[in-house]
Parts: structure tokens; sequence; C-alpha cells
């Protein structure tokens, strides 16, 4: 059954600006994930790159090129479209994982899913 967890205020997300990461269990891995909005909308994947699964952000939380249009992998230049995740250059195989989100009253919340959980402590 799927729960919304609150990952973030909705203003901490600004379109094309740092992401807000967040952990989450996923097909049984604790993964990194991470928040961003890119034309007024919040989208949230697993921070992990299809070419090799590596961390992406060449900052802590940069995710975004110089541009602010595309998501970049640091490690080996792999393009993302920040609205759906689908690989757009670079030896990137896929597209990244999305985790679905919703804003509800100025809080952006992340939804679980059958292979997608909470980190338990």
């Amino acid at each position: 059954m799927e729960a919304m967890i609150p990952l973030c205020n909705s203003n901490d997300l600004v379109d094309s600006g740092d992401g807000v990461p967040f952990d989450v269990v996923y097909a049984g891995q604790t993964c990194r994930a991470f928040a961003i909005r890119y034309e007024g909308r919040a989208h949230a994947y697993l921070n992990r790159c299809t070419h090799v699964a590596m961390e992406m952000d060449y900052q802590p939380n940069r995710f975004f090129d110089d541009s602010g249009r595309w998501l970049l992998c640091a490690t080996h230049g792999a393009v993302y479209a920040p609205d759906t995740g689908q690989c757009r250059g670079g030896p990137c195989r896929s597209g990244l994982i999305r985790i679905e989100l919703s804003e509800m009253d100025g809080v952006v919340h992340w939804h679980t899913a059958y292979n997608l959980h909470p980190v338990e402590f």
C-alpha cells in the first residue's frame, strides 16, 4: 500500500536550483534520492546514473547543468531530461528511476511503492 512521506517545504525547491536529497530503500538497498523543481513542477529520482550506478551530483545537491535545462551526471557526462528522467545524451543506458511526488499545503511528499520504502532506523 502506497504511503506519502513528507520531504520538504515546497519553497525549498527552486526552478533549476539545488536538489533536496533524501534516503530511500529501493529494491532492498539503501539509496540516495533527490527532488528538484523544473518549470514549476517537482520531480524526484534515485541519485543513480544509469551508465554506472554512481551518485550524479557534482557538488552537494547540484544536479542541473549550467543552463538549468538538463540533469547532468558529473562523473561521465550523462544527460537526463529533468521532467521525465529520460536519457538525452552521453553514456546513459536508460532513464532515471522516478519517485512519485505530490505537493499539498506547501509541503512536498514522496510516495512509497512496492519496491520503494523509507529507511527505517
